[in-house]
C-alpha cells in the first residue's frame, strides 16, 4: 500500500537578533497548508517568497510528522536590519539638463512582516562646467515601488514623476522650457509552473501615464498627454546546466480609461494613445571558468512590433548606455517595430572581486515612414571595470560608436561611470 506523503505541521523558528517574522509571515509564503499532499516545488516556492527581502535567509527542513505520512516542515529563518539607506552618483543624464545625477533611495524590507518589500528613490541632476546649456536648467526624478507575494502571486505597485527644465535662447529673448511626467502601474503574476529546472509565470496590470509641457510658465497643450491601458504577458526562467535562460513576452493595449486624451498625432494617422504592442525578451547568462579564472558571458534580445502607429513616448529607442553603448545617448534612434541586441563577455580580474568586461551591441528601428528617419541601425562597442571598493559600488566604462548613419552627431569616444554605497 502506498501512502501519500502528506505536510504536518509547519513551524517558523526566527533566529533574527530582533524578532520580525509574524504568523503572516509564514502564511503569505508557504502555498501549502496542514494536510496537504507534500510537494517539492510548493517547498521551494514558499523558501523563494521568504527570501525576497534582501535582509531575510531561510532554511528548510523535513522531519518525520506524528502521524505515519506525515512530514514536519520546520523553517529556520533570519533578517537583518530591514532598513537601508544607498546613495548614488552617475553622469546618464543629458546635457540639456544636466548629465550629472546624484540619487538616494531608502528601503524597508518586511514592512508589513508579509515578505514584502519597499522603496522610495529620488534623483536630481547637478551642473557642471561641460554641460551643453545655458541659464538655469536640472531635471529631478521620484519613484515609489512596492511589492508584496502571496503564495503563487506577486503584487507589484509602482510610480514616478519626473520633473524638468532647461533655458533655450531666442532671437531676444531666452526662454524656459520645462515638463512633467508622471507613471503609474499595478501588476499581478502568478506562478504557472515549477519544476527542477525551470519556472512559467504569468502576469497581467494596468497602467496610467501623463506628461505636459510648458514656456515660461504657459502650458503648450498640444503636448498634453493622457493614457492609460493594461497588459498581459508571460516569463520563463530555464536552469541548463550553469547557464540561465529567461524568455518574456508582453501584450501592451491602451484604452479610454484614466480620462484618457486622444493623441495629436491621430488626426495624421502618426500615433494613437490607444496603442498596441508587443514585446518579446530573451536572454542567457552563462558564467564558466577558463585557466582557472571566472568569466561570465551575457547575451540579451530585445524586440517591439506594433500593430497601431506609435507616438514618440511607445517607440523603440535606440543609442546610450542602457541601450547600445558605445554612444553617448544625446542623439538616438527611435522607430515603432524593431530589436536590440547587448552582448557582454566579463572576467572576475584574478577572482578578486573586481569584473573587467567587453560588450558588443546592436540596434535596429523602423517606422511606417521610413523616408522621415535619419536612419535605422546603430552598432557600438564598450570596455568597462565594475566591481566593490572600500565598500563603494563602482563601474567605469569607455565605448565608441562602430557603425551609425551619415548625419548622426554622437561622441567618438564616449565615457561613463557609476557610484553607489549602501549603509
Amino acid at each position: 500500500t502506498v501512502i501519500p506523503g502528506k505536510v504536518g505541521h509547519i513551524q517558523l523558528q526566527d533566529q533574527s537578533g530582533i524578532p520580525f517574522a509574524t504568523g503572516g509571515t509564514l502564511w503569505f509564503a508557504m502555498p501549502m497548508a496542514q494536510g496537504d499532499i507534500l510537494n517539492v516545488r510548493d517547498i521551494e516556492q514558499g523558501l523563494e517568497n521568504l527570501k525576497r527581502p534582501p535582509s531575510a535567509d531561510a532554511n528548510i527542513e523535513l522531519v518525520p510528522g506524528e502521524s505515519v505520512g506525515e512530514t514536519d516542515v520546520v523553517i529556520q529563518y533570519k533578517q537583518s536590519l530591514p532598513f537601508h539607506l544607498t546613495l548614488g552618483l552617475d553622469d546618464s543624464g543629458t546635457k540639456a539638463t544636466g548629465r550629472l545625477q546624484g540619487s538616494a533611495t531608502f528601503s524597508w524590507d518586511n514592512v508589513l512582516t508579509l515578505n514584502d518589500m519597499f522603496y522610495i528613490s529620488g534623483t536630481r541632476s547637478f551642473k557642471r562646467k561641460s554641460d551643453n546649456a545655458e541659464g538655469d536648467y536640472g531635471s529631478k526624478n521620484f519613484s515609489l515601488y512596492y511589492s508584496i507575494p502571496w503564495k503563487n502571486y506577486l503584487l507589484t505597485l509602482s510610480g514616478s514623476r519626473y520633473t524638468y527644465h532647461q533655458t533655450i535662447a531666442g532671437a531676444f529673448e531666452s526662454y524656459q522650457y520645462s515638463g512633467e511626467s508622471q507613471q503609474m502601474k499595478a501588476n499581478l503574476s502568478r506562478l504557472l509552473s515549477r519544476g527542477s529546472q525551470y519556472k512559467t509565470s504569468i502576469n497581467a496590470a494596468v497602467w496610467a501615464r501623463k506628461s505636459s509641457n510648458y514656456i515660461n510658465d504657459t502650458e503648450v497643450e498640444v503636448q498634453r498627454r493622457r493614457t492609460a491601458g493594461w497588459e498581459v504577458g508571460f516569463n520563463h526562467t530555464h536552469y541548463i546546466g550553469n547557464a540561465t535562460l529567461q524568455l518574456s513576452a508582453n501584450y501592451k493595449r491602451g484604452t479610454g480609461a484614466y480620462r484618457a486624451l486622444p493623441a495629436p498625432e491621430e488626426a495624421f494617422g502618426e500615433g494613437t494613445s490607444r496603442m498596441q504592442i508587443v514585446t518579446a525578451t530573451i536572454e542567457l547568462a552563462y558564467p564558466f571558468t577558463l585557466a582557472n579564472q571566472a568569466l561570465r558571458f551575457h547575451t540579451s534580445w530585445h524586440a517591439q512590433w506594433n500593430q497601431t502607429p506609435l507616438v514618440q513616448q511607445d517607440k523603440l529607442s535606440i543609442g546610450g548606455r542602457y541601450t547600445v553603448r558605445g554612444f553617448d545617448g544625446e542623439l538616438t534612434l527611435s522607430g515603432e517595430r524593431g530589436w536590440l541586441w547587448r552582448n557582454e563577455l566579463a572576467w572576475d580580474v584574478m577572482n578578486k572581486g573586481h569584473e573587467l568586461y567587453l560588450g558588443l551591441d546592436k540596434g535596429v528601428v523602423r517606422s511606417h515612414q521610413e523616408e522621415l528617419q535619419l536612419g535605422e541601425r546603430l552598432t557600438g562597442g564598450v570596455m568597462g571595470l565594475r566591481g566593490k571598493l572600500w565598500g563603494i559600488n563602482y563601474e567605469y566604462f569607455i565605448g565608441t560608436p562602430i557603425k551609425k548613419p551619415q548625419g548622426f552627431r554622437t561622441s567618438h569616444v564616449t565615457t561613463g561611470f557609476n557610484l553607489s554605497y549602501r549603509f
